[in-house]
């Protein structure tokens, strides 16, 4: 077994966290500040052009250590080390999880079943690179001698989010393709991308790494039909290519078997944007700018390998979700990036985070009993003020929150950027300090209201404060950073998933939604009746059949 097998909450350290918990959990985030002169400095993290403030979270430093002793009992120094060297992290699976391997330099070495990887990873970039110069500079042209002028990226779970996410994000660098996403199954979501599409013109990027996942099997086919009503079958190898691993059926499928993008077993969906299903992502900003994203990301990984725990970004980021949600009973996080272009960040991170986490069997096959994965929302601000903010304020949830802001923008309106990022500092200070009983009749006596309307209005005009966030401030949204910040995140799953004794590199329990799927739609197809279906499903099969 790759990884040692613990539980936890039977660990010394897990008893002094509880001890050390009964001590402070009912201390006010203020006064921790006033008996703290040097607490800001102390519980800041600057690494390169990131600022990471963990002071405004509900810990002392003798918390923090507590969590990093925790996690060295746990060997989690051992098991990082087994995670960038190519063990079989995922066990469950037999497989290794080396995305990490996607993004070292050409002179690393990283063996995955005795094979040193590298060689062949660095094989696809250069094919991606190649490609997508030809595409970029028009050289490659379509059936009838057109250049690309839209590129459609077909995929679904991980093969869909994080393209997405990384174009979304990193529109400000795009060249002039125009990039588009089919992800979900529903025929009218496709339809909306293709109604406006010349087929001439347009390049498919199949993403299935089996070539055999439903939805993205079932829009590529229904796309092709499409396509083939104006343009011969001879097309198809021209305005179609594949990232998989069943090199006969995309063959089959139409798509010349040099234009087919190759990805590995030991690349787990969700963090698959770093192989070759990052190709759409090299098309839509050119391949010097997927490489820049490449490489923010291989600093983390050097960053999360290297650094002491107590200066460790990830490290620190992922004990904080097991303080809060093991001791505190926190149920989710909020992840708040103060720059619309980051607007998919968190749905991104829902996948990789609940979908990788969201274990109840640790490494044994024993039922846990501790909490593990947590809820992942957010939206932008400042809309997610307008929206949410007032149950994170006021409502009887605990909500840790991570904000996400960057020193410049990107086209250099520095009087909207000032009022943004006001706004980011003024609510993580609202939301450390509220708002006390004195402070808001101070506020009334401003105002002409009776003492009877005032009495009345007070306790609903009180904040109790006390709310954890972690500031992450940037320079500058690149490729880099932004390479950078998703690969924080990567290890930070990896973190929560060593302390808490699961497998996160697997996801079993979206298998059975998928069979009784399949056997379902056997039965809308075939107009055939199952009797073993409860009867709530049976009731409502029957009645869309009935009114289809």
């Amino acid at each position: 077994m790759a990884l040692k097998a613990t539980n936890p909450t039977t660990t010394d350290s897990w008893k002094k966290l509880q001890s050390h918990f009964e001590s402070i959990k009912s201390k006010h985030l203020k006064d921790l500040f006033n008996s703290d002169a040097k607490r800001a400095d102390e519980l800041t993290i600057k690494w390169d052009d990131f600022y990471v403030d963990f002071s405004k979270n509900r810990i002392t430093k003798e918390t923090l250590d507590l969590l990093i002793g925790l996690a060295s009992e746990l060997d989690l120094k051992d098991a990082i080390s087994k995670y960038f060297e190519g063990d079989i992290i995922n066990a469950t699976e037999g497989r290794a999880v080396s995305h990490t391997a996607l993004r070292a330099p050409k002179n690393s070495k990283v063996f995955v079943d005795g094979v040193n990887v590298i060689p062949g990873v660095h094989e696809v970039k250069e094919k991606i690179e190649n490609f997508t110069n030809l595409v970029v500079s028009g050289s490659h042209k379509g059936f009838t001698g057109k250049s690309i002028t839209d590129v459609v990226n077909i995929g679904i779970g991980g093969s869909d989010l994080g393209p997405a996410m990384v174009v979304d994000s990193l529109q400000y660098y795009k060249n002039h393709l125009t990039t588009h996403f089919v992800s979900n199954v529903d025929g009218d979501h496709y339809n909306e991308i293709i109604k406006n599409l010349n087929p001439e013109t347009t390049l498919f990027v199949i993403v299935s790494k089996t070539f055999t996942t439903q939805e993205t099997l079932s829009n590529a086919n229904s796309i092709r039909a499409w396509f083939l009503e104006s343009q011969p079958q001879e097309a198809v190898s021209k305005h179609f290519v594949a990232v998989s691993t069943n090199i006969d059926s995309v063959k089959t499928f139409g798509i010349d078997e040099a234009n087919i993008f190759p990805m590995k077993d030991w690349v787990g969906g969700r963090f698959s944007l770093w192989s070759a299903v990052g190709l759409s992502i090299s098309l839509a900003l050119g391949y010097d700018n997927y490489e820049n994203l490449l490489e923010g990301a291989h600093k983390m990984d050097e960053h999360f390998r290297t650094e002491d725990f107590d200066t460790n970004i990830p490290v620190i980021s992922a004990l904080l979700t097991v303080w809060y949600n093991n001791f505190f009973n926190a149920e989710s996080e909020a992840i708040i990036p103060y720059t619309q272009y980051l607007n998919q960040f968190a749905t991104y991170l829902q996948q990789g985070i609940m979908e990788s986490n969201g274990k109840s069997v640790d490494r044994d096959g024993n039922k846990v009993n501790y909490e593990t994965g947590t809820l992942i929302w957010g939206e932008p601000g400042t809309n997610s003020q307008h929206a949410f903010f007032q149950l994170i304020h006021q409502g009887t949830k605990l909500i840790p929150a991570d904000f996400i802001g960057f020193v410049e923008s990107l086209y250099g309106n520095k009087n909207h950027h000032d009022k943004l990022m006001s706004n980011y500092f003024a609510q993580t200070e609202a939301l450390m300090n509220g708002k006390t009983e004195a402070e808001v009749l101070a506020e009334f006596k401003e105002q002409s209201l009776s003492q009877g309307d005032i009495n009345k209005l007070v306790p609903f005009k009180i904040f109790e404060g006390n709310k954890p966030t972690t500031s992450l401030l940037i320079k500058k949204l690149t490729p880099e950073s932004l390479g950078k910040l998703i690969a924080m995140y990567e290890h930070k799953i990896f973190v929560q998933g060593v302390i808490w004794n699961i497998y996160s590199y697997d996801q079993f329990g979206v298998e059975l939604g998928k069979q009784l799927a399949k056997s379902i739609l056997k039965e809308l197809n075939e107009n055939e009746t199952s009797s073993n279906h409860d009867d709530s499903t049976q009731n409502l099969v029957n009645f869309y059949k009935n009114n289809r």
